[in-house]
């Protein structure tokens, strides 16, 4: 298990911007339900999956229970963030009509359980726009409090629009100094023509000695123009 800063550094600045971004995200359900969370990017590399594995611990240190599902089956990631194994996972339960309950994995962190992707598929978009994946999303909904979802960058595939359909909320994760506005602004774009909500964008990669903000600077989507 690496990169969970939230769970081996509870008191660091990052751990608690984290906590600011659960927060900010709590706020956003005064009004409405905000239980089943996708998270994605409009390019690679830009730390999504970093912030499904930290949001997620953070979530669960509030008290929540937390499930994170990897959809992302073109490039897995969560199964290393928590030191699982990735043999079996979403794509075996999809292709093959399992029970799903059997690849939800425990973790080392109190709260939090892992779905993980399994092996890479030949069709990730077709599994994720299948009838199974969206009564699983459905199901894991009354079984979790929060349900978090990890998927490609929204530009390059059509997975995540797909999943966005069945989530109630987005959060955008942007990589300081390195996104590409076009691609950022399309992101947008897209969510809000397929009538999404978008929670917020997320700020990644900040340098923290150069810059007085923390690294995850969350804005909430209502803010922007």
């Amino acid at each position: 298990m690496y990169s969970l800063i939230t769970f081996e550094q509870t008191k660091s600045p990052i751990s608690e911007a984290y906590r600011v971004l659960r927060t900010n995200v709590q706020f956003t359900s005064v009004d409405s339900e905000t239980q089943i969370i996708m998270v994605t990017s409009s390019g690679p590399r830009e730390g999504k999956s970093h912030t499904v594995a930290n949001l997620g611990v953070s979530m669960a240190q509030s008290g929540k229970s937390v499930l994170i599902i990897d959809a992302d089956l073109r490039n897995p990631t969560q199964h290393k963030l928590f030191g699982l194994d990735n043999g079996e996972g979403l794509s075996v339960s999809l292709v093959q009509d399992q029970d799903y309950h059997k690849y939800i994995r425990e973790t080392t962190v109190p709260g939090v359980m892992v779905l993980s992707a399994g092996p890479v598929p030949p069709n990730p978009a077709e599994l994720v726009g299948s009838k199974r994946m969206k009564c699983l999303i459905e199901e894991v909904g009354d079984q979790f409090e929060i349900v978090l979802i990890d998927t490609p960058p929204i530009i390059a595939v059509t997975d995540a629009a797909i999943l966005a359909q069945e989530v109630d909320g987005v959060i955008l994760v942007l990589a300081f100094g390195e996104v590409n506005k076009d691609y950022a602004q399309k992101a947008k774009g897209l969510l809000d023509k397929l009538g999404i909500k978008i929670l917020g964008a997320v700020l990644n990669k900040v340098d923290m000695d150069t810059n007085d903000y923390y690294y995850y600077n969350y804005h909430n989507s209502s803010e922007q123009k």
